[in-house]
């Protein structure tokens, strides 16, 4: 039996251990454009240490329902507007939604490529850190996938970290998630609580 060259025994080494394919933002992209609805638990940790858990709906593009358990919030996108409503205080915030973070989500064609960078790419999954350097007062979002053949493009959204201008920092957990999950019953709208009418 003929031996192999000592010398070529690296380059064969780093052949097999290398990944077939590195993971690109194009990639990220396709799997979030692929993504036309998803129902998840969620878990969110905020800089308070204050840890709240629901339901999520999104519904691509622009249509997000945060339901939480126990506290008297939501947060939802109706397509264009991003709402938070504190219904303890009767306060209702609102910003267009391409004018947020969760933009990068629900974007209808998503376009990493000016504003996000890779971070961690491995057999387990893939995370990005996104800034839009126009949005400073954005920070930064940094988005886990994780590998699943299930999922749009193989990449199942994990859950986001958001560290805001100040250094404030937030996370989200998702689990159960699921893919092309029926929206029935679901609504984007919202109670406000300033007039006791729907939105």
């Amino acid at each position: 039996m003929k031996m192999l060259a000592p010398a070529l025994l690296p380059a064969l080494v780093i052949a097999f251990a290398a990944p077939a394919s590195a993971t690109s933002l194009a990639d990220i992209a396709l799997s979030l454009k692929g993504t036309t609805s998803l129902s998840a638990d969620f878990t969110q940790a905020g800089a308070d240490g204050r840890v709240l858990a629901g339901r999520l709906w999104l519904a691509r593009p622009g249509k997000v329902r945060f339901q939480y358990d126990t506290a008297k919030m939501l947060l939802v996108g109706d397509g264009r507007t991003l709402s938070f409503i504190d219904y303890e205080v009767k306060q209702v915030s609102q910003w267009p939604v391409r004018r947020t973070p969760l933009q990068i989500l629900l974007a209808n064609e998503p376009d990493l490529a000016p504003i996000a960078r890779i971070t961690a790419d491995t057999p387990d999954g893939v995370e990005i850190s996104a800034r839009d350097p126009k949005r400073p007062e954005f920070g930064t979002l940094s988005i886990r996938f994780v590998r699943s053949a299930s999922a749009p493009g193989g990449l199942a959204l994990a859950g986001w970290t958001a560290l805001d201008a100040q250094g404030g920092r937030s996370e989200v957990r998702l689990a159960n998630v699921r893919y092309g999950a029926s929206l029935a019953g679901v609504s984007f709208g919202f109670t406000d609580p300033r007039k006791d009418g729907p939105r």
